[in-house]
Order: C-alpha cells, then structure tokens, then sequence
C-alpha cells in the first residue's frame, strides 16, 4: 500500500510538471539560433540601471561560453516578482533574445551552477564604460 503512495505523488508531481510545460534548458536551447552569431551583448545591473555594451567579439564569445551550459530549471512557483539583478539582452545586428538570471520570457528559473555570481564577476570586471 505504501509503494502505492507513492507511485500516485510520483505521478501527481510529473504531471503536474508536464502541465506547466516548462522544462531544463540551457541557453542555447532558449536561444534556438546560432550563439556564435551574437555580435553585441547589452548587461543592465538592475540595482544601478546602468548599463554596458559589448562588442568585442573575443569577449562575447568568452561569456556566452561561461554560461551556455548553464541549467535553467524550472521554479516550482512562478508567481510574479518585482526587481532583477541583471538584465541580459544578445544581438544580432539586431536585439534577438533578453533574458534575466531568473527570469526568461514570462517563466522564473533557478540554476545549475548558480548564474549569478557568474555574471556579477564579468560583469564587474569588463573593461567597457558603463551607460
């Protein structure tokens, strides 16, 4: 009878994932184009507002390997929420993707290994002015 239990939550909970139909991704499955056609890269520090853009192309391909890999997975709660630490947005001669380290479209994530200290890192020590 206890197996049974749990082969019911089990499978409540999987169902309930399937549901909401949000799954781990990492950045590139996200970006659903070629990463390596990135040509600017904007970082806002949501505390601060302020801003810094990147063009170098040897610097955006360091950070987007940084953080390629990366596993976003899925929040059990994804109620809405206020403020964010940085705001991420690529392009391709044109804005393609933003995304937040939380946050991506409407969906809230955690990740594996934690992005922020991460971002925070390259962050404050890219050698561009910031807007």
């Amino acid at each position: 009878m206890g197996i049974l239990k749990v082969l019911v939550g089990l499978l409540l909970v999987s169902s309930l994932f399937a549901g909401c139909g949000l799954e781990t991704k990492t950045l590139p499955e996200f970006y659903e184009r070629d990463l390596d056609d990135v040509n600017k890269i904007v970082i806002i520090d949501g505390s601060t507002g302020d801003r810094k853009t990147i063009i170098d192309n040897v610097v955006i391909n360091e950070f987007l390997s940084e953080i390629k890999d990366i596993k976003f997975i899925p929040e059990k709660n994804q109620e809405g929420r206020v403020g964010w630490r940085y705001s991420i947005t690529l392009f391709h001669d044109e804005q393609t993707f933003q995304f937040g380290l939380t946050q991506i479209n409407e969906d809230y994530y955690y990740t594996e290994p934690d992005i922020h200290p991460i971002v925070d890192n390259f962050y404050r020590d890219l050698d561009v002015e910031e807007e």
